[in-house]
């Protein structure tokens, strides 16, 4: 029987090290991936849970670290339990054989699938309302309209091609192709 655990980051910027303090005298083996949980392909966890045999514990921090989806944690609780693997929340030591465990566990599955709609839903409030104030939301421009006009200028006069361009102003040429459809496709002020 091995105690397995399964740490995630969302971003290479965000710091596992909360995750590993946690775990390190827990398990026996730690996997780390940078990856967000809605990902389609998850190939850490994929291969944890390959490796997984029967009487081995699945070990996660928190449960936001594996799922996001109450669904997604229940069908994964009853695969796993299926196999005769167990799954234990660290930060609860929460423990999944018991009726009372698989309870709070259904309880805390949607506990992290509501806080996870709910940030998405506070994100695009907070867009619209930028947007609404006129604020640009993203990374702003990499070129100014005086030097999209001079690129459409040297382009349609063949001055210059677009990886010149590009290179004349230290940027990739298909954010310049880009700049240039985004300039030609937006509505007059």
């Amino acid at each position: 029987m091995k105690n397995i655990a399964y740490l995630r980051v969302s971003t290479a910027e965000q710091c596992p090290d909360r995750q590993i303090e946690g775990l390190k005298d827990t398990a026996d083996e730690l996997h780390i991936e940078t990856l967000s949980a809605v990902a389609r392909h998850r190939p850490v966890y994929d291969m944890v849970i390959g490796r997984l045999e029967r009487g081995d514990v699945l070990v996660v921090w928190a449960l936001d670290r594996a799922y996001r989806s109450a669904k997604d944690a229940l069908n994964e609780l009853d695969a796993l339990r299926d196999r005769g693997v167990y799954f234990k929340i660290a930060s609860l030591d929460l423990d999944t054989t018991t009726p009372h465990g698989r309870f709070v566990y259904t309880v805390m599955s949607g506990a992290a699938q509501y806080e996870r709609e709910m940030l998405i839903e506070r994100t695009k409030e907070g867009i619209a309302a930028a947007r609404a104030q006129g604020k640009q939301i993203g990374r702003p421009p990499k070129l100014t309209a005086v030097q999209l006009f001079d690129a459409h200028y040297r382009i349609a006069t063949r001055q210059a091609t677009r990886v010149q361009i590009a290179a004349e102003r230290k940027i990739a040429p298909w954010s310049l192709t880009r700049a240039l459809k985004r300039s030609v496709e937006a509505p007059p002020n």
